[in-house]
């Protein structure tokens, strides 16, 4: 490779590493704050739930859009929309006057992270076209995931405890711009050969359907499961989901394409993303709340406890791209579900918090378990999806990211209220969660034990050849293939 050419592929993934740190680093920072939040603004255990899940029910609601409208409209253009949205929306929540401004500031802003990552995703995969070096990249991508876990806790901390939870969005602030200029200057605009229509129908189901889950789901330890609003999202969502998939499979270009499931490698990856984010996000929650309002440890204590955890992750993260460049996705799939199911049993059989070793081997263990698991999910998304569908094949994994990182907070969260207002401790209250992030760490082992074998490649590669034929030849009466 000519060095200008390899200068210029470098520079775009280290600004699109720009816009996932900032994604990534905006939930890790904020976890730390919450407990300082939660006594600044008076919020409930359910009210910090919100201020984590507005963000990623938005997120996930709309990244699969994002991501075609990438391919359809200019992936630049929508990059750097979203960048200009989300510095915008960070420095609204820095303002907010109370609980429900955040709230809505923090969905301003997951509109403009909306656009961010998947779009990325898609710019790194139409410029890095050799698997070999699309691998690292995307090894470099999820360096990128360690780093905001490492880095998250102790910037939120320091910020938290030396200034205030508001300075935590100030971070973003000259990222963003940074990024923005970077953007402008160096990335080239880039289109998908067949733009994909907009499925307005599909978004607003998969909308109603994200959204009617995490409602019932939050609210429901404090309302009760029979209220009329709980029940009413929960009929909500599940209309939704029996009338969202008859409906994509009958498109000619739908919002989620019906026939990259057909490959089990993606729907491992779907499945993998959901469970690993899961016990990622309840993990930083509980123990977020616990070393704070338990241990009454500072913001900044806090992400020095947690260090081990993340800095395992930082160093297992590029580990797992050379591990799935060189051999595939197998081995560190299986090495991921391991850790994190170990460290889920620790605090779950064997109290892990009431012992300093046990409590730092188990954030040892789930850093090193998520730290390998984030570039199989996203390698598999994209391989062998051409790349004129680049940008909605990495969106559905970045979708599945964020509503395991929903279902975490609002699943976890409705365990521990429901544990804490039937009188129980903190500790015994969270027990049942801890069951919940072992059992998401087993499921992480078991799918990727099942999806990455020969059997699984060969219906890869079948549903790649059925995807490249569409892709090339489109007909105005071409349509998917009924599952």
């Amino acid at each position: 490779m000519q060095e200008p050419i390899r200068r210029r592929k470098t520079l775009v993934l280290a600004i699109c590493c720009m816009s996932l740190l900032l994604v990534s680093l905006d939930v890790t920072a904020l976890n730390v704050a919450l407990p300082s939040m939660r006594r600044e603004l008076g919020a409930s255990v359910a009210g910090m739930q919100w201020t984590i899940d507005a963000y990623t029910l938005v997120l996930a609601s709309l990244l699969m859009l994002a991501g075609s409208t990438g391919d359809r409209i200019g992936r630049r253009r929508v990059f750097t929309t979203g960048l200009v949205v989300f510095t915008a929306g960070s420095l609204l929540c820095s303002l907010a006057p109370g609980l429900g401004w955040l709230v809505a500031f923090r969905a301003v802003q997951a509109v403009g992270g909306s656009m961010l990552n998947p779009v990325a995703m898609s710019i790194i995969t139409n410029t890095f076209t050799d698997a070999r070096e699309r691998a690292r990249a995307i090894g470099a991508w999820s360096a990128v995931a360690g780093l905001s876990m490492a880095a998250g806790p102790l910037i939120g901390g320091l910020l938290v405890d030396s200034v205030g939870w508001r300075a935590v969005f100030w971070v973003n602030l000259p990222v963003g711009l940074l990024a923005l200029a970077l953007t402008l200057r160096y990335v080239p605009e880039s289109r998908a050969e067949r733009p994909r229509r907009p499925d307005p129908v599909g978004q607003l189901l998969v909308i109603a359907l994200l959204g009617g889950v995490t409602y019932a789901i939050i609210e429901a330890p404090a309302a009760g499961a029979d209220s009329p609003a709980v029940l009413g999202c929960a009929c909500l969502a599940a209309f939704s989901l029996a009338a969202l998939v008859p409906y994509e499979l009958r498109r000619t270009d739908p919002l989620i394409d019906p026939r990259f499931f057909r490959s089990a490698p993606f729907s491992g990856a779907t499945v993998i993303a959901v469970c690993a984010f899961a016990a990622l996000s309840g993990f930083l929650f509980l123990n977020t709340l616990y070393l704070q309002d338990v241990r009454g440890l500072g913001a900044l204590g806090a992400g020095l406890h947690m260090l081990p955890m993340a800095a395992l992750a930082f160093l297992c993260a590029p580990l797992s791209g050379r591990l799935v460049a060189a051999r595939g996705p197998r081995l560190p799939l299986l090495l991921a579900g391991s850790a994190m199911a170990a460290s889920g049993l620790l605090f779950a059989a064997f109290s892990a918090e009431a012992s300093d070793p046990l409590l730092f081997t188990g954030y040892a263990l789930f850093g090193l378990g998520f730290g390998l698991v984030n570039a199989p999910i996203t390698n598999t998304a994209v391989s062998g999806m051409p790349r004129s569908q680049a940008g909605v094949a990495a969106a559905v994994a970045s979708t599945s990211r964020q509503t395991g990182g929903t279902l975490g907070v609002a699943v976890i969260g409705a365990v521990l209220a429901t544990g804490t207002a039937g009188g129980a401790d903190f500790v015994a209250a969270a027990r049942p969660a801890w069951w919940i992030i072992t059992a998401c760490g087993a499921l992480v082992l078991a799918v990727g034990a099942a999806t990455s074998g020969r059997w699984a490649r060969e219906t890869a590669a079948r549903t790649a050849r059925r995807l490249e034929p569409a892709s090339r030849k489109p007909s105005p009466a071409e349509a998917p293939p009924r599952a």
